[in-house]
């Protein structure tokens, strides 16, 4: 029987929250904050410390390992587990303190240092699954952290029961550490050669059971608009403001649909999420998700009819539309693998849990790898309220991640 420790891997969790490893999405740099390196080489350590030989972190930040093949089958596909490092910059990371409420008892918990930051059953209904179990929290006034490093907390777990455990059968397993995943960039370094695995799973979801195959496909559009401009004093007929023509852009977009605030579910939508310019030239900068490239395509033709339309009450200014790639849908990918599924599902309910299919209205490091080489589902680790100051976590979640790592890992042998 696969057993893992809640309390153990609490233990393990409550370390790593401790090191503040945000991430900075208006960085140039590789990693684009330094002190996600703390964390990585902290993990380097431990690993080296576990007594594995095959362990590399570098400039990046990013860490490698691997755990050896103990089978005497040949051509097993070599498997890698994967967590990122770095927390999201939506809410401070600094000084995190977590707390371990070992025996939850259903009560609303608030958090000492904000009284104001009270997690509640009634917000968070998940919690009823955790009654008689461990939750761990942050303190009231940070994020706690368990984007990812519940994963990561997952994988180190389950890389120590396999050196303890040498008569568990597995192929070459990978271990990955990234940094940057929560602003984008997670891959933008990654070396798929050092890597050197077949397929892959990402420790990065919620809900004990869950697993997702799907993610939103994603572009970056760019609207640019060129006004006249004059002195202002002498301006009258002739001045195109295109701050003013950007805000009609913005005023031009629907109100109750086509929006985050608005769409759930298979939806689709297009976000603004910057306005910069001057007088002359104005930008806005959008995100545009759907779960297919068609949808993608769609979303832009519709967004540059609704900006071409209002710059044109405008007559003199002018208007640039241009899209970035950003990421696309796993699926299209594991759809021609679906084994990497199917082992996943049979891992998990080896683990005792129900399988909850999902799609992620968002994306993982698994988009990107699943492109680059290496198709990537996303397991669950139990991590709620992500990215802000009432995330909590259920310890026995995350030891049910680590016992579904070993699972799968025996699963991959026993077919190959």
């Amino acid at each position: 029987m696969i057993q893992i420790s809640p309390e153990t891997v609490a233990e393990r969790f409550m370390r790593y929250v401790q090191i503040d490893t945000q991430s900075d999405p208006t960085s140039t740099a590789h990693p684009t904050t330094k002190k996600q390196k703390d964390l990585s080489k902290l993990l380097y350590k431990e690993l080296r410390g576990m007594g594995f030989t095959e362990v590399d972190t570098d400039g990046f930040g990013y860490v490698y390992a691997t755990i050896p093949s103990n089978s005497d089958k040949k051509n097993i596909p070599v498997i890698c587990f994967c967590a990122h490092v770095d927390t999201a910059p939506d809410c401070s990371g600094y000084n995190v303190k977590p707390i371990h409420h070992r025996y939850y008892d259903g009560a609303d918990i608030v958090l000492p240092d904000d009284a104001a930051q009270v997690l509640k059953m009634s917000a968070s209904p998940y919690l009823k699954n955790h009654i008689n179990h461990g939750v761990i929290t942050a303190s009231g006034l940070t994020l706690l952290g368990g984007d990812d490093k519940s994963g990561v907390a997952a994988i180190m777990e389950a890389t120590l029961f396999f050196m303890q455990n040498p008569a568990i059968k597995h192929g070459a397993i990978k271990i990955l550490f990234t940094p940057d995943e929560e602003v984008g960039q997670g891959t933008a370094k990654v070396d798929m050669q050092k890597l050197g695995a077949d397929f892959g799973y990402t420790l990065d979801g919620g809900e004990a059971g869950s697993l997702e195959d799907e993610t939103f496909s994603a572009d970056a559009a760019t609207i640019t608009i060129n006004g006249v401009i004059v002195h202002p004093g002498y301006a009258k007929g002739k001045l195109l403001n295109a701050l003013k023509i950007a805000g009609a852009v913005l005023d031009g977009l629907p109100k109750n649909e086509w929006s985050p605030e608005t769409t759930s579910g298979r939806e689709g939508f297009v976000h603004p999420v910057a306005v910069n310019g001057i007088a002359e030239k104005a930008t806005l900068q959008f995100i545009v998700r759907d779960f297919t490239v068609a949808g993608l395509e769609q979303h832009h033709d519709r967004l540059k009819k609704i900006a071409e339309d209002v710059t044109a009450q405008f007559e003199g200014a002018t208007l640039e539309y241009a899209v970035t790639e950003q990421y696309r849908n796993m699926k299209e990918v594991l759809d021609k693998h679906p084994e990497v599924i199917a082992y996943a599902e049979e891992a998990i309910q080896r683990s005792g849990l129900q399988v909850i299919k999902e799609s992620i209205r968002g994306g993982t490091d698994g988009s990107r790898f699943s492109y680059i080489g290496m198709p990537c589902a996303n397991i669950f680790t139990g991590m709620q309220n992500i990215h802000s100051k009432l995330e909590w976590i259920g310890t026995k979640d995350m030891a049910k991640a680590a016992e579904t790592i070993v699972h799968l890992s025996m699963i991959w042998e026993e077919r190959g």
